[in-house]
């Protein structure tokens, strides 16, 4: 995934957990905010609660690439942050692609209802 496709600073995250809405499944969280530019970003958040830096250094790695495969799912102008939650690093790859793809659906049909511009 490109950087520029990153959220990176705290503040940016602050943001997006203070004006946005967020919806849970049992293996992620994901919060979802208007950007004000002509690109989405994405920012993923994995616990210390979930392993320790290689395990969750691979969760990353996995969500990463399920959203820079599927960016289709994702609408530009917006902010999406994943935070992993635990047992998320127990399931198979196919099942949290499966999971994120149908909360992704669910999270865009709350947006174009909540931030109609």
């Amino acid at each position: 995934m490109q950087k520029k496709y990153l959220i990176k600073k705290n503040i940016d995250y602050r943001k997006v957990y203070n004006s946005g809405i967020s919806l849970t499944n049992r293996y992620v969280v994901i919060f979802v905010s208007k950007n004000n530019q002509s690109n989405k970003r994405f920012g993923f958040s994995v616990s210390k609660k979930i392993g320790k830096a290689v395990k969750r250094n691979y969760i990353r790695r996995r969500l990463k690439e399920i959203c820079r495969l599927n960016e289709n799912w994702f609408q530009n102008g917006y902010d999406y942050i994943f935070i992993a939650r635990k047992g998320i690093d127990e399931v198979s790859y196919n099942i949290l692609v499966g999971s994120l793809e149908k909360l992704v659906y669910r999270i865009s049909k709350l947006i174009s209802g909540k931030f109609k511009t």
